[in-house]
Formats: structure tokens, sequence, C-alpha cells
């Protein structure tokens, strides 16, 4: 399942030609990336909340039993008890198609019934988690916490009565909008600017989900969206998966350093997303570069003609995917470190979201511990590594929870 219409786009441009995208040599990279007893060691015993995993969609569309090992995807139980992970946020993700075509609060109910069957399939694996108290009991009891975060708010449909039901059924971040523009807001992936922003009911909603204790997720939305989201909430927002502009010029999706500057200012966390096209600037460039020599080559030599087919297996064999590596990340990591503070920083790695561009040294839920690694090596203490793997998201739910408390 691909969500974005980049990660879309660029494994459209390498499917058959995976052989070529993962040389031999890439797995001699992997290995380099190797984790230390001591950084598996905090990785399990730190609280470790990933704030986008999207196994809902994924076993929606194809389902496999994650309790156990899977063939496919890149969580399942045992990867994820490797890792260290804690507390994964499940992606209760909404197309952004059923804004026009409807059906958008069934979709949701049948992702959030899916992880609640996932839970009482696995009762001694999994608990769900509505809360950050719940979050740390089921970390005490040995269980891992699921989640639940709804990307695109489409299935509110305008009534704020929506909003209160979801959260009843555990939804505890809402990402406004995704890859085209909806009834609350503009997306950074749609040339449409119908609102300039925020639409009158979606700053209506931010208000309300302050109130009823609803982590606000400015990932996906337009520039415009989202400083209109953070002068308008009372308390920190979160970007659930989003990286760095500076290494991706141009790429509205990722956060300018004057947005994380802003972002520092609501004292809200930035979780970065693990996608190489979010971290590279290559990656992010990739599908165009391949799509314009592809098409060259089509207009010069006929598009079905055979000596078109054979340039463009070479151009395809000779241009293998450029994956982001762990060191990739952790730039991006050391950037916001640098320039707003650790405690803004976090893990939203949007695995199962982003298809195969994962990056060298992180390709699943049973690699956080190569995190701890770099984050070690590049001499961030036990501390900081702790705020990074959840104390950050946990502080500003906590926030969440205490304004909603009170108001």
């Amino acid at each position: 399942m691909f969500k974005s219409l980049i990660a879309a786009s660029v494994l459209a441009v390498i499917t058959g030609c995976a052989t070529a995208a993962q040389p031999t040599e890439g797995n001699a990279e992997q290995a380099k990336y190797t984790a230390s007893d001591k950084a598996e060691r905090l990785a399990k015993e730190y609280l470790l909340v990933d704030t986008h995993i999207d196994v809902p969609y994924r076993i929606h569309d194809k389902w496999e039993d994650v309790t156990e090992a899977t063939a496919e995807g890149d969580f399942d139980y045992p990867r994820a008890v490797e890792g260290g992970l804690d507390a994964p946020f499940m992606s209760i993700y909404i197309p952004a198609s059923y804004e026009q075509s409807g059906g958008s609060v069934q979709l949701a109910h049948e992702l959030i019934d899916g992880m609640e069957a996932l839970v009482a399939r696995a009762p001694d694996k999994f608990a769900m988690a509505y809360s950050t108290d719940d979050i740390r009991s089921n970390k005490e009891q040995g269980l891992m916490s699921i989640a639940l975060g709804m990307e695109n708010g489409t299935p509110i449909e305008g009534d704020l009565d929506n909003l209160h039901m979801f959260y009843e059924r555990g939804i505890r971040y809402i990402t406004l909008a995704h890859s085209l523009s909806n009834h609350i807001s503009d997306s950074s992936y749609d040339i449409r600017r119908q609102w300039d922003g925020l639409s009158p009911f979606g700053k209506e909603l931010v208000k309300e989900m302050n109130k009823v204790g609803v982590m606000v997720d400015v990932s996906h939305i337009s520039d415009e969206a989202f400083y209109q989201a953070v002068e308008i909430s009372d308390v920190p927002v979160i970007a659930s998966h989003s990286s760095l502009r500076s290494y991706t010029p141009g790429f509205e999706r990722n956060m300018s350093d004057d947005m994380l500057k802003a972002l520092a200012e609501n004292e809200g966390v930035i979780q970065i997303n693990f996608g190489s096209s979010f971290l590279a600037e290559q990656a992010n460039r990739y599908r165009d570069m391949m799509k314009k020599r592809i098409n060259a080559v089509k207009e010069q030599y006929g598009e079905d003609s055979d000596e078109a087919k054979r340039r463009i297996k070479d151009i395809e064999a000779n241009n293998p995917y450029p994956f982001a590596t762990l060191d990739t990340v952790l730039d991006h990591i050391d950037h916001v470190r640098d320039l707003i503070g650790v405690e803004h920083i976090g893990i939203g790695s949007d695995y199962d979201g982003v298809g195969d561009s994962l990056p060298v040294g992180l390709k699943d839920v049973s690699t956080y511990p190569n995190l701890v690694q770099g984050l070690m090596d590049r001499g961030y203490s036990d501390k900081e590594i702790e705020m990074i793997l959840g104390g950050n998201l946990m502080r500003v739910w906590e926030q969440v929870e205490d304004y909603a408390e009170t108001h």
C-alpha cells in the first residue's frame, strides 16, 4: 500500500526492476549498521513510541496475521519485539478520494475494528491504549500498546459529533488532510489552495480537538494551514511522520526551518519519517528524473518499439533507486536538535506506508536498535535518546490530555 502520491509514483517507476534497485552491494551496506548490546538494551528499556505505522490499511487490503511472523510488510509482532517497539500508533488511513466518493466513516470503523480484532486475537501480546497511562501500564505488563491515529480528517465530514465519536473509538490524533485538500485543510501535495490554509470548519475543528483531547497532526497539510494550526491550537501539535525540507528542497510535504521554529514555539514535536523520498534529495527527485528520461526515449524511438524497450530497460538497470541510509535519518535528527532542540524530536517511521523505499539500516520494525546505536555514535546521551524514542511524544500527549480535562 503506497499512501503518498510521491511514494506511489516513485515505486511505480521502479516496479519490475527490484533487482536493480537493490544491488548485492546494498546488502553489505545494510550489514554495516549493527547495534551493540547497549543499543539493543536501551531500545527495549526505554519507552519506544512510533507515531505512524500503516498496518491497518495493509491488512485490510491483503490480510496477514501480524500477531505472528509475516513474509510481507515492515511490521509483525516478533520483529517489533526484537526492535523494542512498545507503542505503535496504527494509522487509520483514509485515501483522499473518499472526500468525494463518500464511505470514509465506514472505512474508518472497519480499520479500527481490525485493530481491536488484532488485540482480541492475541491478548497476551497486544493491548489497546487510549491514554499515556495505558501506554505505561501496558509496558509494565509486557504488552505492546496499539494506539490509533487517523490519517486524513475526511471521516469527520464537517460534523464535530463525529470527532467525539472517533475519540470514543480510540483516535488520539488526526492528520487534518492527506494528498488532496479536503473540507478541513489544504494539502501540501495539492496545487489547489481552496482555503488558503484551514477552512472555517478546520479552524473550529482544531479548537474542538484541543477540548476533546485529540492531538492535532500537521503532517501533509500546506504551509499556510500549518501556521494557522499552530496559532489556533492551545496545546502542542505533532507532525506525526514528516522530515526536513532543507534536505529535500521544494518538497512542501516536509517541514522548513521556519516551520520547525514555529513548532518549537508551540512546544510540539516532529516525528521523523523514514521514507527515502522524505530524507534525500536524490531519492525525492528520482521519479521525475526517470520519467523524463523514459519519456524522451519513447518520443525518439516510439513508445512500443523494441529499441525503446531495450533502452528503457538499460535506463532502469543503470539507475537503481537511490535509497537513503540510517545516517541520512540521523542527519535530519541532528538538524532538528541543532536548530530547535532535542526535546522536539520523535519517531514517525511510516513503516508499511512507503513501500520499498525505506533506508538502508532501517528496513523494518526490528531495526530501531540501529537508530539507537547511531544516536549513541553521534554523542547523544542516554537521556536524549530516551526523549527521542518516546519521551517527547508522551510529553505532548500528556499536555493534550491535561488541557482536555480542564476544558
